[in-house]
């Protein structure tokens, strides 16, 4: 099973009032790693997949310890824990080699945005997925379930 790797750096805005990063921030490091996930990555030259938008239906956040300001990047590891017909669930930790710091998962709709409406997930988009697919069900990662 694949893991996408995303390099998110901290900014000093980041912090909060206690000299750790808030709480909110989390899910914007995640967005920025979800983004570069199925936007950057999609599969093929010009194709189409993920492009038509999606929403965000779901998160749950475990936040394991607090993240002080530092230069260094922190790494966000995501992958596809449930694959349905028109949604789909990440999983995520957020960490450096030394520890966690964030386990979440976010149920991801895709969205036609013309229609107004959720879609069904393609069969590109589907078989660019699969390849991220990691259930738990064999491993011991510790990840939230969907």
């Amino acid at each position: 099973m694949a893991r996408h790797v995303y390099q998110c750096p901290l900014r000093w805005s980041d912090m909060d009032a206690f000299g750790h990063v808030n709480n909110v921030v989390f899910l914007r490091y995640l967005e920025e790693a979800r983004i570069d996930f199925m936007f950057r990555l999609a599969p093929g030259d010009g194709s189409p997949s993920f492009s038509g938008g999606s929403v965000v239906a779901r998160h749950e956040i475990d936040y394991v310890r607090p993240l002080v300001h530092r230069h260094e990047p922190v790494t966000v590891e995501s992958w596809v824990t449930k694959l349905g017909a028109a949604s789909l669930t990440i999983a995520y930790e957020i960490k450096d080699a030394e520890q966690v710091y964030v386990r979440a998962s976010t149920v991801v709709v895709p969205f036609d945005l013309e229609a107004q409406r959720p879609r069904r997930i393609t069969a590109e988009e589907k078989s660019f997925l699969q390849m991220y697919v990691d259930d738990g069900s064999d491993s011991g990662s510790g990840a939230l379930a969907a």
